[in-house]
């Protein structure tokens, strides 16, 4: 046993997830959260996995070493009658179940409300107590950057059509900044809607990386020359993405005021967790690191002026007549307390864009292939391509996608799917399993950010209709209810996406292996998930909402009519 735990994550610089058909654990049904564990921690996928950091500023899969072995060492052994409880990254418990039931139950960094601050966070976490599980680090189900790509080319396919009449962004211009574990999905998203971006990131090596996976076309260290390739690409219609070495904080007021105009405007740095997340103006990386060792108070402080002087220049593009949104990092609320009071005067993404589509259930749906052979994703891209024939953006992705996306770990896709969509797709991926088409199962999970799965008030929940952005009951009757349909493991987090104190969120992950218990599985989980999304907007008084509950015959027993 110590052998097998030692060779699978015994070296954190060095951990892959297995392949193949052989397994490790007892059933798939085990296997599966095994490999995506330590999937999440491949050096392919995580920012920095010899700290167990898989993205998010100090997003983890495990709270620590010993407690990455001892999970391992559990799920190699669990029964299919048993769960295994986790608290905040650390096995706590077996307890014996049944077949119908999770194998894995996570609760992640949670805080009774009155404590739930970074503060307190740090302080137990600093005891060893807890961690920050972000969205899908701490549910083992991130799949890299392509985790949201999909999600950022659909936010801006639908700020090109409310705004342009058109999904197509070609001539058109972006300036964004970060491009860590989420923020490096903004390029290639923005390329594929054809559009022209100017990226700013301030750490060389995550430039590096977007480059070296062709998420980002071009760097430069030079504002000018970066302006002129971006201005180029845009005067003839050329889709490109440019990573300009900067920080936004300096950059982005700079822009402002010479009037650099560009058509849209936002921002994915880590400003949810600035001690971790967001470099202050005037340090490298290397001096940030040092002065958030030496004296986290200082470094706190000096995040905040930037944050503002950032937010400041967003600010400006907004008077200037650009559509400035909010890409969900809550760099208004860290604007908001260092002072600076209209920092909310532009909309959250989810409010200006995504809205309509989460009134139906529409949200990220993903898939990792358990055999690690790209030849099972081109599969199941097929066979969603013959499923869907009348979906034309998820058409244009799928021809897109196998061309421009380089896979991270095992090979993995994710698409937008609604209501009644996602349980079709998961029965036909457990055909393709079934029938031998595709060499290993499937893990089926989403990331935590979709329609009816979380409570955060500066993001997915921002302006609802009714005021109920900050009402929690839904992701924890997210959880509850995946629960009880079955889901392979389900999760439940705080703070993932817009920091501690301010977001609830819950996720969950099925597996399609085949057999006609996956099958009753998938058409259960994948039914109640989105559906739970739909019946949260109807209750806040969504008419879109209610005309797809209507259409799929969803029963609302506390709505009129």
């Amino acid at each position: 046993m110590e052998a097998v735990v030692e060779e699978l994550c015994g070296d954190l610089s060095a951990i892959r997830a297995p392949r193949g058909q052989t397994l490790h654990a007892r059933s798939w049904l085990t296997e599966a959260p095994l490999r995506m564990l330590l999937n999440n921690l491949d050096p392919e996928v995580a920012e920095k996995p010899e700290e167990l950091i898989v993205y998010g500023g100090s997003g983890k899969a495990a709270r620590n070493h010993e407690a990455l072995k001892a999970l391992v060492r559990s799920l190699l052994v669990l029964g299919d009658d048993e769960t295994l409880l986790v608290q905040s990254g650390k096995p706590v418990g077996v307890f014996r179940t049944h077949p119908g039931a999770p194998r894995v139950l996570i609760a992640n960094a949670l805080l009774v409300p009155r404590w739930a601050t970074w503060d307190e966070f740090r302080r137990l976490e600093a005891l060893g107590l807890t961690m920050f599980g972000q969205m899908t680090a701490g549910s083992w189900i991130y799949i890299g950057t392509q985790g949201i790509l999909q999600g950022t080319y659909q936010t801006f396919a639908a700020a090109g059509e409310k705004h342009f009449g058109s999904p197509d962004l070609a001539g058109k211009t972006i300036l964004t900044a970060g491009l860590g574990g989420m923020g490096g999905a903004q390029p290639l998203a923005a390329t594929m809607a054809g559009a022209a971006t100017l990226c700013i990131e301030v750490d060389p090596e995550r430039i590096r990386r977007r480059l070296e996976t062709r998420y980002l076309d071009e760097s430069t260290e030079s504002l000018e020359d970066a302006l002129t390739r971006v201005r180029q690409a845009a005067q003839t219609g050329e889709p490109l993405s440019v990573g300009l070495l900067g920080n936004a904080a300096d950059v982005v007021p700079e822009l402002a005021k010479r009037g650099e105009h560009f058509d849209f405007v936002t921002d994915q740095t880590a400003a949810h967790d600035p001690l971790n997340g967001y470099i202050p103006a005037g340090l490298s990386v290397d001096e940030a690191a040092e002065l958030r060792e030496r004296d986290s108070d200082e470094y706190l402080r000096r995040a905040s002026e930037s944050i503002a002087r950032h937010v400041e220049g967003l600010l400006e593009y907004v008077r200037a007549g650009s559509y400035v949104f909010d890409y969900g990092n809550n760099l208004r609320g860290e604007a908001q307390e260092a002072g600076v009071k209209d920092a909310f005067a532009y909309p959250g993404f989810v409010p200006a864009y995504i809205r309509p589509l989460f009134c139906r259930g529409i949200g990220p749906f993903r898939w990792a292939v358990l055999s690690g052979d790209p030849a099972d994703i081109a599969a199941i891209d097929g066979m969603l391509r013959d499923l869907f024939p009348d979906d034309v953006l998820l058409q244009r992705w799928l021809q897109l996608a196998p061309e421009r996306v380089a896979f991270q770990g095992l090979p993995a896709r994710i698409c937008w799917l609604g209501y009644g969509d996602r349980a079709k797709a998961g029965l036909g991926i457990n055909e393709l399993v079934r029938s031998g088409q595709v060499g290993a199962p499937v893990v089926i999970g989403r990331d935590h950010l979709d329609s009816g799965s979380v409570a955060s008030p500066y993001r997915e929940t921002e302006a609802m209709l009714d005021g109920s952005d900050a009402i929690a009951d839904w992701p924890i009757l997210n959880a509850l209810l995946n629960t009880a349909a079955g889901a392979t493991w389900v999760s439940v987090h705080h703070g993932g996406g817009v920091g501690i104190g301010n977001s609830i969120h819950a996720g969950m992950v099925v597996v399609a292996d085949g057999t006609d218990d996956a099958a009753e599985r998938l058409e259960r989980v994948l039914t109640t998930d989105p559906g739970i999304g739909v019946l949260r907007h109807l209750d806040a008084g969504y008419d879109e909402a209610a005309a797809a509950a209507r259409e799929h015959g969803l029963e609302a027993p506390g709505q009129p009519g």
